[in-house]
């Protein structure tokens, strides 16, 4: 079963998130916050992590540079869902290893899950 490390500090965004996930029969890993999602992705290794950029603590962009610079984990599509609908914040995004990048306000959670399954179809 392929697995997705979804990091958002909304309690709300994570839990839809989460649910459509799981109903698409991806198995779930959540976290609110940057070192947390750190520590999910070393226990877990997950297949997709789904990343918003604003956490409390460290930047969704410092998660971003941690993970792309370890060996281990580098290969792991990240795709950004964030409120920073600004171009440079997109860019920045691509080139710290993003595969994807997703504003907030301009999607719903089936473009999450086409967005999802481009980079693994479901088993």
């Amino acid at each position: 079963m392929r697995s997705i490390l979804i990091i958002e500090d909304d309690p709300t965004i994570q839990k839809a998130l989460s649910e459509v996930m799981l109903s698409e029969g991806y198995k779930v890993y959540t976290s609110f916050e940057a070192d947390g999602g750190l520590e999910k992705v070393a226990n877990n290794k997950p297949d997709l992590i789904l990343l918003d950029l604003i956490l409390p603590g460290k930047s969704g962009f410092e998660f971003l540079k941690e993970i792309k610079n370890s060996p281990s984990t580098s290969s792991i599509p990240v795709v950004i869902l964030s409120n920073l609908g600004d171009e440079d914040e997109v860019r920045q995004g691509l080139k710290l290893g993003a595969v994807d990048f997703l504003v907030k306000a301009d999607y719903d959670l089936n473009e999450v899950v086409k967005i999802i399954k481009k980079y693994f179809p479901k088993k």
